[in-house]
């Protein structure tokens, strides 16, 4: 059973920082299109790339099921609304106590 609680320790602990790198990955974003940092900076590219590589995959399938709303782009709070779901969620199920 301790093995289970390090186990959702862990998955939570991964999720929210998964979190923050999509919060990371927002604001910079806003960044390079009100043009405050300059992506031809290689370190703030390989940043930007990084970040990229790691969130794409999330965000792809949200963004095909999220309606055209004129070049604002919600899908990330989408996924992490859904991330803080999953992380109150996964220890309610598995643990059975009943608080969310």
């Amino acid at each position: 059973m301790n093995t289970l609680y390090a186990l959702v320790g862990i998955i939570t602990m991964l999720l929210q920082i998964l979190i923050w790198i999509i919060v990371i990955q927002a604001i910079l974003s806003w960044l390079v299109a009100f043009n405050v940092i300059n992506v031809h900076n290689q370190f703030v590219r390989t940043v930007l790339h990084a970040l990229e590589r790691i969130t794409e995959p999330l965000l792809r399938p949200i963004r095909r099921f999220m309606p055209d709303l004129g070049g604002i782009d919600f899908s990330p709070m989408v996924l992490i609304l859904l991330l803080i779901a999953v992380q109150r969620l996964l220890p309610a199920v598995l643990f059975d106590t009943g608080a969310l």
